[in-house]
């Protein structure tokens, strides 16, 4: 590591986002990976989808040895500046009314949900006695 430290941008870091050119961000370090992308175990396709983007997340998400942690050094070539960094949004999902397709009050459903039943048990019980009036 140089003794004075080079701050980067997001934009700065995204613009190095091919194989002869690839650098990522890892808590909030950048490395400059292009020498490493065809010695990596997960091949280079995973360095490069990673790159433009805070990769932090999915760096741990795979669970890298402490020696793959290790050889990180070798790559580093300076710091993100942090307040380039998009902020997370939790994922709201948007407000649905619920389903009612055609639109009927939901009193009448009440209401329905009540009375389908009542009438099936009537219906059930009407043709018991008609079958046993017959016997």
């Amino acid at each position: 590591m140089a003794d004075e430290q080079k701050i980067y941008t997001l934009a700065q870091v995204s613009e190095h986002n091919h194989s002869k050119d690839c650098w990522l961000i890892i808590d909030g370090k950048v490395y400059d990976v292009t020498k490493f992308l065809d010695e990596h175990p997960g091949g280079d396709e995973v360095l490069l989808s990673a790159t433009g983007k805070d990769a932090t997340n999915d760096f741990e998400d795979v669970g890298h040895s402490s020696s793959a942690k290790g050889m990180m050094e070798e790559y580093y070539v300076g710091e993100i500046d942090s307040s380039t960094i998009p902020e997370r949004q939790a994922y709201v999902p948007p407000k649905q009314a619920a389903y009612n397709p055609d639109k009927t009050t939901e009193f009448l459903i009440k209401v329905l949900q009540f009375l389908v039943p009542l009438a099936i048990l009537g219906l059930a019980i009407a043709v018991r006695i008609y079958t046993k009036s017959k016997d």
